[in-house]
């Protein structure tokens, strides 16, 4: 009887205790200066052409690459919020002919708003990969912000010729880090 009479008493002890707490008097308007400072990596475009597509019927010509809609930036969401992006570009080349790459940020009416370019040196048996970084900020980022296409212009430079047998490759890898401000 003791003990179940001890019992009762801790358990209502237990239950007078967390019936009584501590509160202060809430501030609903600290949501009003919220501000949210979210940082977006994804792909952005890749592609590998192998040194063979470099060459039709025995002739050598340039390629065009053209990818898909780019209108992420043309979202209400990130016009609004975006501060800054980065653009990033890794290209291996292992074939040996030197290359230039232009990449060409277009508007909707496919006119050019912004080139990026590269020099890619013929490969030598050694590893050639070129990294880049293009930022955007500013007076740029609206331009970005104006794209909605990007092509990719690949034009050889003088060298050894290349045949439908020639070996290698040409491999472009790209990615944007979009910060954004959010209030």
């Amino acid at each position: 009887m003791k003990r179940l009479s001890f019992n009762r008493i801790l358990l209502l002890f237990i239950i007078s205790l967390f019936s009584f707490s501590c509160s202060s008097d809430l501030d609903f308007n600290q949501a009003n200066d919220l501000k949210l400072e979210p940082i977006f990596v994804a792909n952005l475009a890749y592609f590998e052409i192998p040194a063979h597509e470099f060459v039709t019927n025995g002739i050598e010509h340039n390629l065009t690459v053209g990818s898909p809609t780019v209108d992420v930036f043309n979202d209400a969401f990130f016009k609004k919020h975006l501060t800054r992006a980065d653009l990033s570009f890794e290209i291996d080349n292992t074939i040996n002919r030197g290359h230039t790459l232009d990449i060409i940020l277009q508007d909707r009416n496919n006119q050019p708003l912004y080139t990026i370019s590269f020099n890619i040196p013929a490969y030598t048996g050694v590893a050639n990969s070129i990294t880049k970084t293009e930022i955007f900020e500013n007076g740029n980022l609206d331009l970005l912000k104006s794209t909605t296409k990007m092509t990719f212009v690949l034009k050889m430079l003088a060298g050894p010729p290349l045949s439908e047998n020639s070996i290698g490759s040409f491999k472009l890898r790209s990615g944007v880090t979009a910060y954004l401000i959010v209030q």
